[in-house]
């Protein structure tokens, strides 16, 4: 199957929700390239970034597990490769 390279940014509004946002991408951690986390303490909310390569079904199965976790918005951003 064809697979693509993908940057997921996730914005965790809910300090409480920070634990099943880490459970699901240790879930998908098979498919990760890099991961970076910014706590901006100042808003008291966290930055995700996550470089992906994987099928267009598992980056969609991914933004979707984490966006129904409350307090936790996420968008994907596809390469042209």
């Amino acid at each position: 199957m064809e697979t693509r390279v993908a940057v997921i940014g996730i914005i965790v509004e809910d300090a409480g929700s920070a634990e099943r946002v880490n459970a699901v991408l240790h879930d998908y951690g098979r498919i990760m390239i890099g991961r970076m986390g910014i706590p901006y303490r100042e808003k008291n909310i966290s930055i995700i970034s996550v470089a992906v390569d994987a099928t267009q079904d598992d980056i969609s199965a991914l933004c979707g597990k984490l966006g129904r976790i409350a307090g936790v918005s996420v968008k994907a951003a596809y390469a042209k490769v």
